[in-house]
């Protein structure tokens, strides 16, 4: 999810962690926490860091290692101790690291389901899984935790049964969705393709969803509003040739399939040679595929330039 509801998410935790007795009666460790949630709600995203050398690095990276499986005992522990030691805490380090390994849990959980993709499960698998439920900013929930963010703030109500409360309506609303998004993948199936792979993804909008169908021949592109089924584009699927193959070693095209999963490929002929443009269908908007690797090929197909990333500005859809 965004930078914004992770953070928001790591302060109401550190409410959540007035439920027990000691964060609730000693203010330094309640500090403490506060700051070990914070800094482990945002920790698995310090791999943004990796866009210094360049996208096609920050897509091998991104959501990757800082979000493995030893990610998640690792970062609790290179924070807590710190933080410990910083506030004074140090006998109660361990109750520090729990609540900063909800954090980063919390977040990895998060992202695994939005519609990026994320390497939750490495090592044992370096598949990018993603359960497309939960928009990359979701509304509901952040004016449900920053409302409780608030009252906490604001008023003299117990925290810790008021965000237990909370979590309990956000895991409640994260379970309405994901039974959600398994009948509209379901439809979207019935009506086009039963045997297709589907992705259903969410928009901000609660009942308005977008999908992808991928098919032996083509992929479709559409929207569910309501109980409509609208195709919106239906893209070919062409045949590999020597044109499409030469770009194949590009750094850009190798960590562009590092990562992509519906991939459309197409080419098309210029004066001084090639255009082979590489998309990720998942991310279509508005009859368009900003999400890919634009390679330039000479009439020799020699490289000339490539380019990775979006073709978007930075605040139109698709977010993620």
């Amino acid at each position: 999810m965004d930078t914004g509801s992770h953070l928001l998410f790591g302060a109401t935790l550190a409410g959540l962690a007035m439920l027990h007795p000691v964060a609730a009666a000693e203010p330094e460790v309640a500090q403490a926490i506060l700051v070990a949630a914070l800094a482990g709600s945002h920790a698995p995203d310090l791999d943004t860091i990796a866009r210094w050398k360049g996208y096609a690095a920050y897509i091998r990276v991104h959501r990757g290692v800082t979000h493995s499986l030893p990610a998640l005992l690792a970062w609790p522990l290179l924070l807590s101790l710190p933080i410990a030691w910083l506030f004074g805490v140090m006998e109660h380090w361990l109750l520090l690291y729990g609540w900063c390994f909800a954090a980063v849990g919390f977040h990895v959980f998060l992202d695994w389901f939005n519609a990026y993709g994320v390497q939750c499960f490495r090592p044992f698998s370096k598949r990018w899984h993603h359960l497309d439920v939960l928009a990359l900013f979701e509304p509901f929930l952040f004016a449900l935790h920053a409302a409780g963010l608030v009252a906490w703030v604001a008023t003299d109500s117990n925290p810790g049964e008021m965000f237990l409360t909370i979590y309990a309506m956000t895991f409640l609303y994260i379970g309405i969705r994901t039974l959600q998004h398994s009948q509209l993948i379901g439809r979207v199936r019935q009506e086009l393709s039963p045997d297709g792979v589907c992705h259903v993804v969410p928009s901000m909008h609660w009942f308005r969803w977008q999908f992808v169908l991928e098919t032996k021949h083509c992929f479709y592109t559409g929207i569910i509003q309501g109980r409509r089924i609208v195709v919106m584009d239906v893209y070919r699927k062409d045949e590999d040739n020597a044109i499409v193959t030469a770009t194949l070693g590009t750094d850009g095209v190798r960590a562009f399939l590092h990562f992509a999963q519906r991939v459309y490929v197409k080419w098309t002929e210029k004066q001084d040679g090639y255009i082979v443009e590489w998309r990720d269908v998942r991310f279509w908007y508005n009859h368009k595929l900003p999400f890919g690797v634009d390679v330039q090929l000479d009439r020799d197909l020699n490289v000339v330039h490539q380019r990775v990333g979006w073709r978007k500005k930075a605040w139109d859809p698709p977010f993620v």
